[in-house]
């Protein structure tokens, strides 16, 4: 199989879309993220998927926390400022939950320590044991087949 096969299978799954923030030296540092799983329940684990070019992967080695955002179907646009697809420079609000930046109005702020972090192939998975948590009702962004989705009640 060549890479677009895979990835064109991969997108098959339809995730939620976050955003992982981390601080390094008084800066806020995020980037789009579908690559977000939880992993236990005790100890609370989760998963983020870092590719190894990516900026965020020293910026989470640096910190050694990060936050997990899980965007509202009404967060499009911060998840395409964070992917690199909007050029234009934009503001964005970061609150603070345990110290660690978390994206205002987010459906889920999770915040974490990293606990570990293992190499492979081209990325590095980061196991974060979570700190804190917010959650607000709202509904999930989703992203399926190479495009935002929205769901919608049958």
């Amino acid at each position: 199989m060549d890479d677009r096969q895979f990835r064109n299978a991969m997108g098959k799954f339809a995730t939620g879309v976050t955003v992982v923030a981390a601080q390094v030296d008084g800066k806020v540092h995020g980037m789009t993220a579908n690559a977000f799983m939880s992993v236990s329940l005790n100890p609370k684990l989760v998963v983020v998927s870092i590719a190894e070019k990516a900026h965020m992967l020293e910026k989470i080695k640096q910190s050694k926390s990060f936050s997990v955002n899980i965007l509202t179907a009404d967060q499009q646009e911060l998840s395409m400022i964070f992917a690199g697809q909007l050029k234009e420079h934009r503001e964005v609000q970061f609150d603070w939950l345990g110290g660690i930046p978390v994206l205002h109005g987010s459906l889920a702020q999770i915040t974490c320590e990293v606990s570990a972090a293992h190499v492979e192939g081209d990325h590095t998975l980061f196991i974060g044991k979570v700190k804190e948590i917010k959650i607000e009702d709202s509904e999930p962004l989703i992203y399926f087949s190479g495009k935002y989705r929205k769901l919608t009640e049958e």
